[in-house]
Formats: structure tokens, sequence, C-alpha cells
């Protein structure tokens, strides 16, 4: 009857490792269990640190091309400046604006100068020598252009006009002024009665 005992031990053999053997052994060789897997390392091809390269392209840089914006190029009025004076008056004090303004450094072939009575000496003495030299000298612009009111119109646009209210009729001033207003770049000197000035100007200087 020996076979009977063995069935139980070959028995509990089989039921595994659970049953520890009488001769002390560990389980053979743990399984490998598939558990936690070790974290995945840093995926190098993760975005995130690889997304601060964008903020590289400012837009707002971009934003340059709004320099367009030469509405400045809409022709600003001239600075007036009123220098109160009688008719006899008049051509004297133009010609004090005219010194005040060379020697503050103001190029000569910047300022034009007309007179609605008397012609300015200047103008006489160029004209003696015929009109086409006198315009010569006006389109070389490189000194002080003098005009009478009648011809002004003739003569271009200069960043500074003086403008002598010697004589002439209400109607050759106003048509002076306007003429000097049009053509004056920065500054418009007028040297006469400051309430005739006002008149055709419109403005209070």
């Amino acid at each position: 009857m020996p076979l009977i005992p063995e069935e139980p031990q070959i028995h509990e053999s089989a039921q595994g490792p659970r049953a520890t053997p009488a001769s002390g052994r560990t389980a053979p060789t743990p399984r490998p269990v598939p558990g936690p897997r070790p974290a995945a390392p840093a995926r190098p091809g993760r975005p995130g640190p690889l997304r601060p390269a964008p903020p590289v392209q400012r837009t707002p840089r971009e934003g340059v091309p709004a320099q367009p914006t030469p509405a400045t190029a809409a022709p600003a009025a001239p600075q007036i400046q009123l220098i109160p004076a009688s008719v006899e008056g008049a051509l004297d004090a133009a010609e004090e604006a005219l010194d005040l303004l060379l020697e503050t450094g103001r190029a000569p072939g910047d300022v034009l100068v007309v007179t609605t009575g008397e012609q300015h000496p200047w103008a006489t003495h160029e004209l003696s020598f015929g009109e086409t030299s006198y315009w010569a000298q006006h389109d070389a612009r490189d000194d002080v252009f003098y005009a009478d009111a009648a011809v002004a119109g003739r003569a271009a646009s200069r960043p500074v006009i003086v403008v002598a209210l010697n004589g002439g009729t209400d109607a050759a001033a106003a048509t002076a002024l306007s003429l000097a207003h049009g053509k004056a770049g920065a500054l418009l000197i007028v040297c006469g009665d400051p309430q005739k000035i006002n008149a055709v100007l419109g403005v209070g200087v």
C-alpha cells in the first residue's frame, strides 16, 4: 500500500511552487513579471521643450510695413510772421527781415522777396540786362530773388517768402499775399499794415 501515500505528495507538487518543497529551495527562477515598465525616458521627439522656438517669429516686428504713412505729404500751411510797417517803411522792414534770415543760417536761394509797389532796386538793376538774364538768376536758385507782385506768379515756390506791402492797389496787395501764401514752403513774412494783411489772409497774426 505504499502507493497511496505517494500520490498525495505528487498531487501537492503539481499544485505549483506555492507549497514550499521539503528541500527548502525557493521558487525556481522567478518569472519576469510584466508589471510596471520602467518609465519611458523622456521622448526626444516631444514637442514640449522644442516649442520655445516659435516665439522667435515676432509677428509684431512684421508690423514695420506700417511705415507708409506719408500723410505728411500734405503740404502744411506756412508759418506767418507779421512785421508792422508803413507803406514807406515796408521795403526797409523786408530788408531787415532778410538780413536776420541770412544771419541765422537760411540759404539765400531759399528766399523770394515780393514787392507790391515800387520794385526792389536789385530787380530794377537786373531787369536792365533783359528778362532772360533776370529769370535765369531765378532758375539758378543760388541767391535771393526779388520780384514785383505783377510777375511773382511766374516765380517758383521757395521755403521762405517775404512780402513788402510798399504800395500798389489793395487788389495787387491781396493778389500778392494770396500768391505768396501758396508758394511759401515754411515761412511767410509780411511787412505792412496789419489790418490789410489780416483782411486778406483771414488770420490774426
